[in-house]
């Protein structure tokens, strides 16, 4: 099977991808391979970071079966939540039943891990992962922040299995795949401006 690649012939307009890019959640089993990810991994540590910190690192999950055990961690994470917070005599409505595969059979996973430097660690792992997502709509590839992946990733289990230290916590999972298809466009509110002296 063909791979992806990220060549400077496949790549749009900044303001195209910042207007184009949206969540993609239907992926082709194409593999990604190594070279796309880590195009992909260069662009986020482009990202903008407090006094040059650069708190971020990486795990790229490309197993299915490790995929599939994320999952339904993740599921039963989001279960064992709802019912440590349920009150008695009252039914819990999430409103959210989440798909048999929480990472829609998208090939890879990118998980940008924070460690714990400066107050503006969360900031900087975000800036990273949207540069990601970025990258990755210019060069024709699809992304999709899952955020009940977070729970679990977080666990001692997971960490361990992963290789990750302790004291950094995971905050951006993100799927990365060929999109099977063009995701419809999402409307926008204009910007509400609060001030503008």
């Amino acid at each position: 099977m063909q791979q992806a690649q990220i060549t400077p012939e496949n790549t749009v307009n900044i303001m195209d991808a910042v207007k184009g890019r949206r969540s993609v959640r239907s992926y082709k089993p194409q593999a990604l391979g190594y070279e796309a990810i880590h195009a992909l991994l260069k662009a986020a540590v482009q990202a903008p970071t407090a006094v040059h910190e650069e708190p971020w690192a990486f795990a790229v999950i490309e197993s299915r079966e490790m995929l599939k055990r994320l999952s339904d961690s993740a599921k039963q994470a989001m279960t064992d939540m709802e019912r440590s917070i349920h009150v008695p005599g009252r039914q819990m409505k999430s409103g959210f039943t989440p798909p048999d595969d929480i990472f829609y059979h998208a090939p890879a996973l990118v998980v940008i891990y924070g460690k714990p430097m400066s107050p503006f660690v969360v900031a900087d792992c975000w800036l990273a992962a949207e540069n990601l997502m970025l990258a990755a709509y210019g060069a024709g590839l699809g992304t999709c922040v899952i955020g009940l992946a977070v729970a679990a990733l977080n666990t001692p289990e997971w960490k361990k299995e992963l290789g990750v230290p302790d004291g950094m916590t995971a905050y951006a999972p993100i799927i990365v795949g060929m999109p099977n298809g063009a995701a419809p466009p999402v409307p926008r509110k204009e910007p509400e401006i609060l001030a503008w002296k």
